[in-house]
């Protein structure tokens, strides 16, 4: 429609093992789930409830600390422990642990709002922050701040439909079996931010949802078709397909009068306003050639990775790796007791005949692939060497901030230089002197 974005590879997409496969609830309720206090970007929650509490299902169970989401329950029965727990993200994180009384007994507080055409934009915006909705697509912005941040700015309103990562099939189910979900919740952004219009971005190896989605969408609407390249779900990526605009290095959607938002947040925009429900569940795709049976399931948040192994049928041989994601942002396991957040989409098991070949002590080769497939306009081969040499001031001059750790370099690089890790590394050394500097700036001037 507009302008085709910078870069991208073209992986084997290995979506048909779950595509064409209907959502279906868990054949067994986990036993236990443990609700980790980090679901968003931003702070840890701070648990609102004590061991030894009854809770129900959509009651607040944690409260945001500073930018960030509530989080609410997604079982009903007792808090057994508060306490860390392996998480999803690596490491340890305090989660409240949760005992399942499998009466699935709901108790949301939020009002639920049919007549949503007389709510004003900050009504909408306070729903949407009480019933803990963040990014779905996997960055985990809380959602009222997304909104809130572009009141007044935002012209353009499109939904990330794209699915543009291999193995993945959540939001293309979502869109065949609920898609008026999805389009009644695109209407109350679209109310939200006083627009008539508002776009629905998917990628053309979906012609089912593409022609599902058109079939719904009525006036206002626009589905739009991509063409099938990665990373086409990258919301600047998107941004620039759509409009022709361009998100400046640093800068924001906001920043170019759009809002971006993942089909799966839109749906749970519509649950929150239209039904009153707390996000507490969502379509979690269960793939890779490890499984033996590969399916879309609906999963309540805290959930341990180790059960949906198990509703999937099992390993059918040893993985290779398994990761909460896809193979090109996934976040490699090191503990299947890991239990799921909001922003886990899939889990991918791997066997090593689809993992990435491994090569001992990579070495660069200077052939420049990485520079020509990065959809930001980066130079990856020097912010790695700069990376290599912990020369963090030179690496940021590179606008080694502005990486979406989107893998495309990963992919290409034929020396199989690990490339993302270098800089998710990078990123935390660069952040952590700034703060540093801070401090120390900050002390300096009490001195003086």
């Amino acid at each position: 429609m507009k302008l085709s974005f910078y870069g991208g590879v073209h992986p084997d997409e290995r979506k048909e093992a779950t595509c064409g496969k209907a959502v279906e609830p868990l054949h067994e309720a986990p036993a236990q789930v443990a609700l980790a206090m980090s679901m968003h970007v931003g702070a840890p929650c701070a648990p609102v409830v004590q061991v030894g509490d009854q809770v129900t299902v959509g009651q607040k169970i944690a409260a945001p600390t500073g930018l960030g989401a509530p989080i609410h329950a997604s079982v009903s029965g007792k808090v057994v422990a508060i306490e860390p727990r392996p998480y999803c993200g690596g490491g340890m994180m305090n989660a409240v642990v949760i005992e399942n009384d499998f009466q699935n007994t709901f108790g949301s507080e939020l009002t639920p709002h049919p007549d949503y055409q007389k709510l004003s934009p900050q009504e909408i915006v306070d729903i949407v922050r009480e019933a803990g909705l963040t990014g779905m697509g996997g960055a985990g912005f809380p959602t009222h701040v997304k909104i809130s941040s572009g009141l007044g700015k935002v012209d353009t309103l499109i939904i990330n439909a794209a699915e543009c990562e291999p193995y993945i099939t959540a939001d293309h189910r979502l869109m065949l079996e609920q898609g008026e979900r999805i389009i009644e919740g695109t209407r109350i952004l679209m109310q939200t931010f006083g627009l008539d219009k508002g776009y629905i971005a998917i990628e053309d190896n979906k012609p089912d949802a593409i022609e599902k989605m058109k079939s719904l969408a009525g006036n206002g609407i626009e589905v739009v078709a991509c063409r099938t390249r990665y990373p086409q779900g990258a919301e600047k990526q998107l941004i620039q397909r759509i409009t022709g605009r361009e998100v400046p290095p640093g800068g924001l959607p906001a920043h170019v009068g759009c809002a971006v938002f993942n089909a799966g947040t839109t749906a749970a925009v519509y649950d929150a306003v239209v039904k009153g429900k707390p996000l507490t569940e969502r379509i979690v795709t269960l793939t890779g050639g490890a499984l033996n049976e590969p399916r879309n399931v609906v999963v309540p948040f805290g959930t341990p990775m180790e059960h949906l192994v198990k509703e999937a049928g099992g390993f059918k041989e040893e993985p290779d790796r398994v990761l909460v994601g896809g193979p090109m942002m996934g976040i490699a396991l090191y503990d299947l007791s890991a239990c799921t957040i909001k922003g886990n989409n899939a889990l991918l098991c791997m066997t090593r005949a689809e993992a990435a070949e491994h090569v001992e002590n990579p070495t660069c080769i200077r052939c420049g692939k990485c520079v020509n497939v990065c959809p930001m306009h980066l130079t990856p081969v020097y912010m790695h060497l700069y990376t290599e040499k912990r020369m963090w001031d030179e690496a940021e001059h590179m606008n080694l901030l502005d990486c979406i750790e989107c893998g495309s370099c990963n992919y290409i690089c034929p020396a199989r230089v690990p490339l993302v890790q270098s800089f998710r590394m990078a990123k935390f050394e660069i952040r952590t002197l700034a703060m540093k500097r801070k401090a120390e700036a900050e002390k300096e001037a009490k001195k003086a």
